[in-house]
């Protein structure tokens, strides 16, 4: 995209060229036909049309000698300096500039276009964080990861990446490591543990001691086993650069016929007339406003994709999503939010305002990720209960004094270690639970569970609507949590406590029926695998990690389900538009070049049908970035 914050002479530099051919041109032809100027003849007129071609032909002339070097004779170049050179030779300057000022104009709006989607593409991916902050001699300075070297010292800050593997040295932290194994529980590690390139962290400002330089990290050593199984997808190459190749000696011989054939048949024959109309055959048979507007086309679908929060890494895969009929999706990070929330509360006949009054008072003393997830409980007011003797009993959960109550919130070893008991249905629940004793009394207890996102259920309600026959979702959370997660968004099929190697065993399954196009949905390194076997591979690029996002066809930004639906219609619209181009290039290039071989038709007609119908299918490839995909 032109920058906008200024404008020098670098930006306007590639206009030049046809700024000035365009006003030649308009010069020469008003000298022509409006203007009585009597010196504009013979060689001053042939030279001013000249100078007008250069800008915009010697482009097309290097292209055209590095073509012949590489032994490609047959190219569009060729054909524009063939019929450009002809439309000199017989006289016919105005169309011989006019061919090549079009067609450098149509390069322009091209280019713009491209840029303008390369910029948004770069704009995503300069989104993810790629540096770490190394502590040395007191100060912070940021380097990029695989500056760092093995002892040095990084700071992470709240809400920021790990960026290499190493041992923590401050006291404790929470992450976040949904990204790397898939569990929604968030996970303590403390003073002297490992963490790993790739976890969140969600506590206070920490400071690691790097273990192994970025090359050697874990993420790098799966990063480079995805990459390889990346490798051996097979790359779609489009079909008009296939056809050009034929299409274009087939247009060139044809020509020559011709000129050649009418010699024995036409008793009136001139040379310089079937010249003049095999150059015009050239000129409609030039394949640019496929060449040009049909890779646009795609170049426009990816840009509109990005504007929308979407990454497509190739054109192939806009193809392949439109195709797509069988959706595969992980649970953590890619339907729910993969954060704690309270989601149930259960009293033994106390009231539920008060129970969480005394609870909240409790577990706000502690930084464990569910205790943060009750006390910033949204339906109560400002709390009047203070905890005091906090205790925290190693892997059961919290004692203390709140008011008059003395409390208990924890697991059901907890209640057990203090002999209390409880309704024994508890143990059934699969979920995360707080369960609370007041006075060595059972008081009830606290259902903690991953969100569903909000934009979850209507997604795959859209899936069936457009077309998609099989909805399924692979977990490694426990099986009873992923069919109620499955029931509630209405996903066909659901399978729980999977390692990644199983996960890959079920996609290996449903690929086995040969009718299904099959797109995984992910955000984790255990999903790095899946995303590489499935036809798309789809990831949650917000959270997700740096493998999933290395490994996946297709990356969304905003880690928004509904996405994909977008995805899918961003596919259809820019197949659409392709074929629109395909049907509308060919339907004006027939009928001129029938008018043309009979005679009926100018090179002015002949510029149109190529660069008039290329700027047109520009134009309508455009359309797809303008576009509104969502609601």
């Amino acid at each position: 995209m032109i920058s906008t914050t200024s404008v020098n002479k670098h930006n306007l530099q590639p206009y030049l060229p046809a700024a000035v051919s365009l006003t030649m041109l308009l010069a020469g032809i008003a000298a022509d036909n409006l203007f009585t100027v009597t010196c504009f003849t013979g060689y001053i007129r042939l030279t001013w049309y000249l100078v007008a071609y250069l800008p915009v032909g010697l482009p097309v002339l290097k292209e055209c000698g590095e073509a012949l070097r590489d032994k490609e004779f047959f190219t569009e170049f060729t054909l524009m300096i063939l019929a450009t050179i002809g439309a000199f030779a017989i006289g016919q300057y105005p169309e011989g500039v006019a061919v090549m000022l079009f067609y450098s104009i149509g390069e322009l709006f091209q280019g713009a276009a491209v840029n303008k989607a390369k910029g948004n593409i770069k704009a995503l991916l300069d989104i993810r964080p790629d540096i770490a902050n190394v502590i040395k001699n007191g100060n912070v300075r940021s380097m990029k990861p695989e500056e760092v070297q093995i002892g040095q010292i990084i700071q992470v800050k709240a809400g920021e990446k790990v960026p290499l593997d190493g041992e923590l040295l401050s006291p404790e932290s929470s992450f976040n490591t949904a990204a790397l194994t898939g569990e929604s529980k968030p996970k303590t590690i403390r003073q002297g543990k490992q963490v790993l390139a790739g976890m969140l962290n969600v506590g206070k400002v920490i400071e690691v001691k790097v273990t192994w330089i970025y090359a050697d990290s874990s993420l790098s050593r799966i990063l480079d086993m995805v990459q390889n199984a990346t490798a051996r997808k097979a790359k779609t190459e489009l079909l008009i650069r296939k056809f050009a190749k034929i299409y274009t000696p087939i247009v060139f011989f044809l020509a020559l016929a011709v000129v050649i054939i009418p010699y024995f048949f036409v008793s009136d024959y001139q040379f310089s007339a079937w010249l003049y109309r095999a150059l015009i055959f050239l000129v409609i048979s030039c394949p640019c406003a496929l060449v040009v507007s049909i890779p646009l086309g795609y170049f426009g679908g990816i840009g509109a994709a990005s504007k929308n929060g979407i990454l497509f890494k190739g054109s192939n895969y806009l193809d392949l999503i439109t195709k797509v009929n069988t959706v595969v999706m992980d649970k953590t990070g890619t339907l729910t939010k993969g954060v704690f929330r309270v989601q149930k509360i259960v009293t033994n006949g106390m009231d539920e305002y008060e129970f969480m009054q005394l609870l909240i008072a409790l577990e706000s003393q502690s930084t464990h990720p569910i205790a943060k997830a009750i006390a910033a409980y949204e339906n109560t007011e400002t709390n009047t209960y203070q905890a005091s003797n906090v205790q925290e009993i190693s892997g059961h959960g919290l004692k203390g004094t709140v008011g008059n109550y003395e409390i208990l919130a924890g697991n059901t070893q907890l209640l057990k270690k203090f002999g209390i008991s409880y309704d024994t249905a508890i143990d059934q629940i699969v979920e995360s639970i707080i369960i609370v004793a007041l006075n060595n009394q059972y008081a009830g207890y606290v259902l903690i569970a991953d969100e569903i996102k909000e934009d979850a259920r209507q997604t795959i309600q859209q899936m069936h609507q457009y077309g998609i026959t099989h909805t399924i979702m692979l977990s490694g959370d426990k099986d009873s949590i992923t069919q109620e997660v499955a029931q509630t968004i209405g996903v066909d099929q659901a399978f729980g406590n999977l390692l990644p190697e199983d996960k890959v065993q079920k996609v290996e399954e449903i690929k086995k029926d040969e009718s299904r196009t099959v797109a995984f949905v992910g955000d984790g390194i255990n999903d790095a695998p899946v995303l590489a076997l499935s036809d798309v591979g789809i990831a949650m690029g917000a959270l997700g990690s740096d493998a999933a996002i290395e490994t996946a066809d297709v990356v969304i930004q905003t880690d928004q389900p509904s996405k994909i639906i977008t995805a899918i219609k961003i596919g259809r619209a820019t197949k659409r538009i392709i074929f629109q181009n395909i049907a509308f290039a060919f339907g004006v290039k027939a009928a001129v070049l029938i008018l043309g071989a009979g005679g009926l038709a100018t090179m002015w007609e002949a510029v149109f049908a190529d660069v008039g119908v290329a700027l047109l299918a520009i134009l309508n490839a455009t359309r797809i970035q303008k576009k509104k995909y969502t609601k």
